[in-house]
């Protein structure tokens, strides 16, 4: 299996400061941050490690249900998920205090429960999910 790359360059302080974070191997974009705005409500046009890992994780649950809702026999017609990454004090500074995953599916060939089982599966084997085994993962699930 491949391995990606993404690629930070900072300048300043972590108050005074800011970067930009570059998608290196799919050359997809580079995106800017800025720890004030990390921790503000309105992010102002910066993403950040966050809502990075946010991304990764839907992007990876979705694949991961879709395999497994074909696997116990159904067929996904389309699969909206999101993820709230909270960010938090800790003893050491910050620390992810959550993530709530959502997702809404049309699926045929499964029931609810089918649904659901393979809802909660996804989220305890998608690749994503087991690097982050110290945070908190919480799952909203169901059909459409």
């Amino acid at each position: 299996m491949p391995t990606r790359t993404a690629r930070t360059a900072w300048n300043g302080t972590l108050e005074q400061g800011s970067g930009q974070v570059e998608l290196s191997s799919s050359k997809a974009g580079t995106f800017d941050v800025s720890f004030p705005k990390r921790a503000a409500e309105d992010a102002g046009g910066t993403t950040s490690p966050e809502e990075l890992i946010a991304a990764a994780h839907t992007s990876c649950y979705a694949m991961q249900l879709s395999a497994l809702i074909a696997e116990a026999g159904g067929t996904p017609q389309s699969l909206e998920v999101s993820a709230d990454v909270s960010l938090g004090p800790d003893t050491q500074g910050f620390k992810l205090t959550g993530i709530a995953l959502t997702v809404r599916g049309e699926v045929e060939g499964l029931d609810a429960d089918g649904f659901a089982k393979a809802a909660q599966d996804a989220k305890d084997t998608c690749p994503v999910s087991k690097a982050l085994t110290g945070v908190e993962i919480t799952l909203d699930a169901s059909l459409d």
